[in-house]
C-alpha cells in the first residue's frame, strides 16, 4: 500500500468512527410510573414528581423517558401492571401506596421508590426507615397515624357530637383495620360513639351519606386512602351538599367546601419521589437510602362551610389553622 492510499484510508475510518459512535447512541433510562389512581387524578402531583427528577438533572422528553401505568383505582390490575413496567427494562419503578407493594412482589432487583401513607416497616415493604435495604425506598406521608388526631379536631369542631362516622375503604383490608382499630381507641378516649361506614367506588358515596342520615350522625372524619386521595374536591362539594361536618387529610377538600383538613402536604412528598428516582438513575443504590417522613401537616379551616352548617368555631383552632377560608 502507498503512502496516499494509506493516508486516505486512515482519514476515512478517523471521520468514520464519530458517524457510527452517533448513530449508536445511547438509549436515556426509562422511569416506570405505577399508580393506583386514574390517569387524570391529581395532576399537580405528577408536576411536582416531574419537578424533583428535574432538580437532580433529569427532565422527561430529553435526557429520561417516563412508562406510566394508572390501574384506574382497581387494586386488581396493579399486578398485571408492574410486569408490563418490568418488560418493559424499566431502570427504576416510581410507586404510590398499594403500588409499592405490587412491584416489590414483582421484582427483587429494579429500584422501586414510594409514597405511602402507612408506616412501610409495618407493612413488610422495607426492614428499617434508615437502612430500608433490597431494591426500595420511598416517602413515608403522616396520614393512617393522622386519623386519631382528625377526629380529635372534628370533635373540638363540633363539640356537641356523640356520634362520628368513620368513612375506610375495604379493598384495602390492612390499612382499613389500623385506621380502624386507632380511630375507636381514639373514640373511647373522648367518649364518642364511632360508626365504621365502607366506600370503595363512586357509586357508594351516596349509600354513604344516606347512611350517615340513618345513623344520626354528627360528622365524618374520612380515612386515608389513594381512592380517597383523589376523590378529595368530590368528597368535599359532597359533605357540604349533605350538611355534614367532616374533616380529612388534603386541603383540596376543605376548599372545596369540607369543614377541615389536617394532613401533610402530598404535593411535596412526591417532589421528593422525583428527588429519589433521580439519584436512584445517577447510580445510588435505594437500600442505602433513608425512608424520607413527610412530618410537615397543615390544618385548614373552612369557615365560609362552619357558617353554613350554623357552626360557631372555637377561636383557639380558628389562631391555631395554618388558613381559615373566609
Amino acid at each position: 500500500m502507498d503512502r496516499r492510499s494509506f493516508i486516505g484510508r486512515a482519514t476515512s475510518a478517523f471521520l468514520f468512527v464519530p458517524l457510527a459512535a452517533r448513530a449508536q447512541k445511547p438509549a436515556i433510562p426509562i422511569i416506570g410510573f405505577l399508580n393506583s389512581r386514574a390517569a387524570g387524578d391529581d395532576p399537580h402531583l405528577l408536576t411536582a414528581f416531574r419537578q424533583g427528577l428535574k432538580e437532580v438533572g433529569y427532565v422527561e422528553g430529553q435526557n429520561v423517558a417516563i412508562e406510566y401505568r394508572f390501574a384506574d383505582g382497581q387494586d386488581n390490575r396493579l399486578p398485571a401492571l408492574a410486569a408490563d413496567l418490568i418488560r418493559r427494562h424499566v431502570a427504576v419503578i416510581a410507586a404510590n401506596g398499594l403500588a409499592a407493594q405490587a412491584a416489590k412482589a414483582a421484582t427483587a432487583t429494579i429500584p422501586i421508590v414510594f409514597t405511602a401513607g402507612f408506616d412501610p416497616v409495618e407493612v413488610g415493604l422495607v426492614v428499617s426507615m434508615s437502612r430500608p435495604g433490597g431494591n426500595i425506598t420511598g416517602v413515608s406521608v403522616l396520614d393512617v397515624e393522622l386519623g386519631p388526631k382528625r377526629l380529635e379536631l372534628l370533635h373540638a369542631l363540633v363539640p356537641a357530637a356523640t356520634i362520628i362516622a368513620v368513612l375506610v375503604n375495604p379493598t384495602d383490608p390492612a390499612r382499613a383495620e389500623t385506621i380502624t382499630r386507632n380511630m375507636e381507641a381514639e373514640g373511647r378516649n373522648l367518649g364518642l360513639q364511632l360508626q365504621i361506614l365502607h366506600a370503595s367506588t363512586d357509586r357508594d358515596f351516596d349509600a354513604v351519606f344516606a347512611r350517615l342520615v340513618q345513623l344520626r350522625t354528627a360528622g365524618l372524619v374520612i380515612g386515608g386512602d389513594p381512592f380517597f386521595n383523589s376523590r378529595a374536591e368530590r368528597l368535599g362539594a359532597l359533605t357540604l351538599r349533605h350538611a355534614v361536618p367532616a374533616i380529612y387529610q388534603f386541603r383540596e377538600f376543605a376548599t372545596a367546601g369540607g369543614l377541615a383538613s389536617y394532613g401533610a402536604n402530598l404535593t411535596d412528598s412526591y417532589r421528593l419521589t422525583g428527588v429519589y428516582t433521580g439519584r436512584i438513575l445517577r447510580g445510588e443504590k435505594p437500600g442505602d437510602l433513608p425512608i424520607q417522613r413527610a412530618t410537615k401537616v397543615e390544618l385548614v379551616i373552612n369557615q365560609k362551610t362552619a357558617k353554613a352548617l350554623g357552626l360557631t368555631l372555637p377561636q383557639s383552632l380558628l389562631l391555631r389553622a395554618d388558613e381559615v377560608i373566609q
